[in-house]
């Protein structure tokens, strides 16, 4: 089987904004979600800089029986998913009815297992941590969670790949549907963002330390960048059969036409240009498509020296003269870690839909390697186009490429 895989719904909880229509008249404005955190100054960290998101307020929402378990990327995860799924047109009855399954992206649950260690070292008694305390701290929680609140019957897996684990995600359900193993599939990634969570990444001065201009720090492919800039969030995709959507009359947003894969079996932290350009070209022969048809590529470009670089290689070694504009998005959200391939995805379709490309914020002057490169400091209005790629790659150099085109 070859089924068509559709998007019917989309969801999203991030620094720039918690519906469809903040976040696109925020891409739309150039707006940056990017604070300096004072916490993380007291805490001793080289670099305060963070995207900002609010804790949901899920009183009257969820009992506190359900509240218990879930750490904030559970409740980022679940405003997402909500939403989504109302866009979708997916209530309880028909999910009650049919098996719609999850895959979520996330990577590490780090405050609730401080929380929960601190509290027994300090009482000397493990009765003291909580009952909500081991669902918080598995990297499961969000598909553990969202699986019992809205009472999915599909598969209900967590897929951890590092910065690429949202991509991986809406990847392999693209698959599991287009096999026909699974007819819908709320897809996405989820990531907290909290001082307990990046103090590691600091320690290794991974983080821009520009601090007077917060909203200047995060600067993809710019020659002067010092280092990304965290962040987090939860978004969410609702993919399914084209025949599942139609025998619905479910409203078709786009369909996901490819999805590359590649490791680059190389350092567990220094991205190679061998392994991001593989996935890129698995991507396009998976899709049937050419350089040519791609209107835009969306970076992972997190805003490091060697990353965006290497990248950029990668981009050029593919599309040579056919380069489309090329932005990352994490200008404006800095880097949403295992969220960042579901956002982005969203981003660029919400982009796609209204016709423009989101500036690559903070892009000055090109290096040797990203002035091959056709990245847009400004943003690019009254652009059709009709297909996309969007790239994410984490540690350990898991890469992925998705390609999703107007239906």
């Amino acid at each position: 089987m070859n089924r068509k895989v559709v998007i019917t719904g989309m969801g999203i909880y991030s620094c720039l904004g918690t519906t469809l229509d903040e976040v696109r008249d925020a891409l739309w404005d150039g707006k940056s979600g990017i604070i300096l955190d004072p916490v993380r100054k007291e805490m001793g960290y080289r670099s305060g800089l963070t995207g900002h998101v609010a804790t949901p307020d899920l009183k009257g929402v969820l009992t506190r029986n359900q509240r218990v378990y879930m750490p904030t990327q559970a409740m980022y995860a679940y405003c997402a998913t909500d939403d989504a799924l109302k866009m979708a047109g997916l209530n309880q009855d028909y999910i009650a009815e049919h098996e719609v399954g999850i895959l979520y992206g996330g990577d590490s649950t780090a405050e609730p297992t401080y929380l929960g260690i601190k509290t027994m070292i300090e009482k000397q008694n493990t009765q003291h941590i909580g009952s909500g305390a081991i669902f918080k701290s598995m990297n499961s929680t969000v598909t553990m969670n969202l699986s019992c609140l809205f009472k999915l019957k599909g598969i209900n897996l967590t897929i951890s790949g590092a910065c690429a684990s949202g991509s991986h995600a809406i990847g392999l359900g693209y698959l599991l549907i287009s096999q026909g193993l699974q007819d819908c599939i709320i897809c996405g990634g989820a990531q907290e963002i909290n001082e307990y969570v990046v103090g590691s990444f600091d320690g290794i001065s991974a983080f821009s330390i520009r601090e007077d201009a917060p909203e200047k720090a995060s600067r993809p492919f710019d020659r002067d960048r010092d280092g990304l800039v965290p962040s987090g969030g939860a978004a969410t995709v609702i993919i399914e059969s084209e025949e599942s959507a139609l025998k619905r009359g479910a409203k078709i947003l786009g369909e996901v036409v490819g999805y590359g894969f590649s490791s680059n079996g190389d350092h567990i932290s220094v991205p190679n240009v061998d392994g991001p350009a593989r996935s890129i070209k698995m991507a396009l022969r998976n899709s049937g498509m050419d350089t040519k048809d791609i209107g835009y590529i969306n970076a992972h470009a997190t805003s490091t020296l060697v990353g965006d670089q290497n990248e950029a290689k990668a981009i050029y070694s593919v599309f040579g003269d056919d380069m489309p504009p090329v932005t990352s998005t994490k200008s404006q959200t800095g880097h949403e870690m295992w969220m960042a391939g579901a956002s982005e995805v969203i981003y660029s379709m919400l982009m796609m839909e209204n016709n423009f490309v989101a500036a690559n914020l903070n892009f000055e002057n090109p290096d040797e390697d990203t002035k091959h490169l056709n990245i847009p400091a400004k943003r690019i209005e009254n652009y059709k186009f009709d297909a996309f790629l969007s790239n994410s790659f984490g540690f350990g150099g898991t890469n992925s490429t998705l390609i999703v085109k107007k239906s």
